[in-house]
């Protein structure tokens, strides 16, 4: 349970609140890349973090992320010509280059100082594995060592784009309770599974075989192991498997990218990088990768159609079954075949997600020790944004060659430490993979 004040340093992001300016201390994906695949192509809305911003391609290839609003009259630069490296006003000509400054006032006369002076605010962008990213922190000046960090190394951005597929959806709810949701692996065991009348585990929206679900469906109190590491920590939850234990691992990166656990050697590893549209809304940029195989047009088809972590979407990324349609439950199904009686796991995470509310009242809360990594995420990120709001600022965007991490389920025998578990599915004790 958190207090009131506790609640709101967790769930505010705007550019004011101590949590926002957290944020923005990270790189951020703010887009898919073929939103803007092309240049001199139409601009991108690009609402994060409580501001409202365009993106552009121009003539150059080169990517601007600058203020939606021209400031001349505040007409909305989303509907601007997108022409010879810049962004032009439609309403009085004003046009502005990718690093925001002033480059033709057709209306002020020529050697006025605002010729000169005249920008727009522009953040930094660069790309990285199939999205856009942005830095919406202070200029490199004022950050340690003089320098912006570098994009967290997550690892379906170092492969081959063949052996990734990378999307994004629109939650209606707070970024907190997403990750919340992720690192609560007990809700598998029934938010997922079906009706407790049905014999059968199968779930073809879950990324693990009958098997491995009818050991979750079994043992709806995992016990927790958690190890820190350098940029967030693992958490394993275990639970009993044919007289050995089954190991199911998440990773949890600063400030809000998070795993699923099910992945066994050779399969689709799943994660997503949660960011805030505003207090009550969020992008969440999902992506599945394997770095030993091509995801073919098979398995591209089944993500395009709502598989893991990935819900089916429509064409303005946002999910099918969402808050306006009560996520098309189906209450015969849900009587009958499913516990939920929505189909889609991503779907089913999404709807008890924003269940809980745009921001979910913690102070109402009764926690449990399958809560331990909520417990855990909690206090990492409100101890690291009131670190920051008091001067101290937060070594993990200088760590990004440690964002590369795996999630994954391994077998173990009785009375094997989590360290060793992840020794042995990883080769690593707390799940990074080796940098080359």
């Amino acid at each position: 349970m958190l207090t009131a004040v506790e609640n709101d340093l967790l769930t505010r992001t705007g550019p004011a609140a101590p949590m926002g300016q957290y944020f923005r201390r990270f790189w951020q994906p703010v887009a898919l890349s073929e939103e803007l695949a092309e240049a001199d192509g139409p601009p991108v809305r690009v609402n994060i973090l409580g501001e409202a911003l365009v993106a552009f391609r121009d003539t150059e290839g080169r990517i601007g992320l600058i203020d939606s609003y021209c400031p001349h009259r505040g007409a909305d630069l989303f509907y601007g010509r997108n022409e010879e490296c810049g962004l032009r006003c439609v309403y009085h000509g004003w046009k502005f280059g990718v690093d925001g400054k002033a480059m033709d006032l057709p209306n002020v006369p020529p050697g006025v100082r605002m010729h000169d002076t005249m920008r727009v605010k522009a953040y930094p962008t660069r790309e990285y594995g199939g999205y856009v990213w942005a830095h919406l922190g202070p200029p490199a000046e004022e950050l340690p060592g003089g320098v912006l960090p570098e994009i967290p190394q997550l690892e379906f951005g170092q492969i081959p784009s063949e052996n990734r597929y990378v999307t994004k959806q629109l939650l209606e709810c707070n970024w907190a309770q997403i990750i919340e949701g992720d690192l609560d692996t007990s809700h598998f065991s029934f938010l997922h599974m079906p009706a407790p009348s049905v014999a059968s585990n199968k779930n073809p929206d879950a990324p693990a075989d009958e098997r491995r679900l009818r050991w979750i469906r079994n043992d709806p109190m995992p016990q927790f192991s958690i190890k820190q590491h350098e940029v967030g920590f693992v958490v394993g939850g275990m639970r009993e498997a044919d007289g050995e234990k089954y190991w199911r691992m998440t990773q949890y990166m600063l400030p809000s990218h998070g795993t699923g656990p099910s992945t066994m050697p050779g399969e689709t590893y799943f994660g997503f990088t949660v960011v805030p549209v505003d207090d009550e809304a969020s992008w969440v940029f999902t992506y599945a990768w394997n770095p030993e195989r091509v995801i073919d047009a098979a398995e591209r088809e089944k993500l395009d159609n709502g598989h893991g972590v990935i819900a089916k979407l429509g064409e303005d990324y946002r999910p099918l079954k969402n808050r306006s349609n009560d996520f098309m439950i189906d209450r015969e199904v849900q009587k009958h075949r499913t516990f939920t009686g929505v189909a889609g796991l991503a779907e089913q995470d999404a709807m008890i997600q924003q269940s809980q509310g745009y921001i979910a009242d913690r102070t109402r809360e009764n926690l449990t020790a399958t809560d331990a990594a909520i417990v855990r995420f909690r206090r990492t990120v409100m101890e690291a944004a009131q670190a920051l709001a008091d001067g101290t600022e937060p070594e993990a965007p200088q760590l990004h060659d440690y964002y590369k991490t795996r999630p994954g389920s391994w077998f173990a025998a009785e009375g094997v430490p989590f360290e060793d578990v992840l020794q042995e599915r990883f080769g690593d004790p707390l799940g990074r993979v080796p940098v080359n």
